[in-house]
């Protein structure tokens, strides 16, 4: 531990470490990196601090969905300074955040999954970004605040540069409410569209307050856009409502889906004007997202021509079985009328998720369709899949630039 010194813990000490970029990572020979995360106890010391751990979630390594111990920092004694250190890949991204606690006791048990995860769910009201990580945090799932991390080989996300730096320009966004008669809803609805082309294709973002607000994309695809990498579009996000109606209108739902046709639809070519032709419109979501996107694209070839699917959860509807319904219909023979375009990626460290989505790409190819299956080294995160949904619109899209 080279940055131990006699002076670990003064403000000097602290402000040449944080001069070096936080964490610290610190590139090995075998492909891997040391990463060493750290915490100021901004109460001082143990002996003025009530502070006894301070729990470390890192997406797919030491989260809620690990069946390992939790891992808490360590304090250096006498000084205000917590730190942890693991290895990770170099080529590998994700998301943690911070959980301090006034009480010392580590985790006792089972490390079985109920047992693990209502542990962390205790421990979650605590959590907050890391506040020595200089990058723009947001709220990640459950509400939580995180941090990115990005290590030296993952895979080029540049174009996010600005927005994570926060010296992104703002760019607007058109708001409209759509009020669905059949749902009996009323949601918002934002449009961002990069160019004035006559013909323009359509992309359908689900979770679109995640992608209006929490990771804004608008500013990455108006540069991809302008570099000739993306034709001008128009991007629809539309929003969850709350957890309660994303959890039963996602996953697998032919009224949500008939209401999107029957209603936005025909609304959504008075806002902005586009082809409303099914090669033409992509869907796009993640987790239960991107469920629903492959869903609508098997059902209604004829107005979706394809899906991007990021950490899509194909075990539904019953959790720690691969299979889910949608890829058992496919095994018995559904969905082979028309051949549409899919693009799927998932993270490694998804466990169940990973195993689902290398089965639905078998199964989609057998019956025809045409799949680009990515996979990522990392875990059921935001970073992860703002890259895959770029990665996926340039992929789909070639064939118009």
């Amino acid at each position: 531990m080279k940055w131990l010194t006699h002076e670990t813990g003064s403000d000097s000490w602290w402000q040449a470490l944080e001069r070096q970029g936080l964490p610290l990572i610190d590139a090995a020979d075998n492909g891997e990196c040391a990463v060493t995360f750290f915490w100021r106890d901004p109460e001082g010391s143990e002996a003025t601090s009530s502070t006894r751990r301070v729990w470390i979630n890192i997406t797919g390594v030491t989260d809620h969905h690990q069946r390992a111990a939790p891992q808490s920092l360590s304090r250096i004694a006498d000084t205000d300074v917590w730190f942890w250190q693991t290895q990770l890949p170099a080529s590998w991204r994700g998301s943690y955040c911070l959980m301090p606690d006034s009480h010392a006791a580590a985790f006792t048990g089972e490390p079985d999954m109920q047992t693990l995860r209502a542990w962390w769910k205790e421990k979650f009201p605590t959590a907050q970004a890391d506040p020595l990580n200089p990058l723009r945090g947001w709220a990640g799932g459950r509400g939580l605040r995180v941090s990115p991390l990005h290590l030296p080989n993952a895979p080029d996300q540049r174009v996010w540069q600005a927005v994570d730096e926060g010296r992104a320009p703002l760019l607007p966004l058109h708001h409209h409410i759509w009020q669905s008669a059949r749902l009996n809803t009323h949601r918002s609805v934002w449009i961002h569209t990069t160019g004035e082309a006559q013909q323009r294709p359509l992309v359908l973002l689900l979770d679109g307050q995640f992608w209006a607000n929490t990771m804004p994309l608008a500013w990455p695809l108006q540069q991809l856009t302008d570099a000739g990498q993306l034709p001008p579009a128009v991007y629809v996000m539309i929003d969850i409502i709350d957890r309660e109606h994303r959890s039963r209108e996602l996953p697998c739902n032919a009224d949500f889906w008939l209401a999107v046709q029957e209603e936005l639809l025909p609304q959504l070519q008075a806002w902005a004007p586009h082809c409303a032709s099914a090669a033409d419109t992509l869907v796009c979501g993640q987790s239960f997202g991107g469920l629903s996107a492959a869903y609508a694209v098997l059902h209604w070839p004829h107005r979706f021509g394809g899906a991007i699917s990021l950490s899509g959860s194909f075990w539904w509807p019953e959790r720690g079985k691969p299979n889910g319904r949608l890829i058992q219909q496919l095994q018995q023979g559904a969905f082979q009328a028309a051949s549409s375009r899919f693009y799927l990626e998932a993270g490694r460290r998804e466990q169940l998720i990973y195993k689902a989505n290398q089965q639905l790409q078998q199964d989609l190819v057998t019956a025809g369709h045409q799949v680009i299956f990515h996979p990522v080294d990392g875990g059921h995160d935001a970073l992860c899949w703002r890259g895959g949904l770029l990665n996926g619109l340039k992929a789909m899209w070639q064939h118009l630039l």
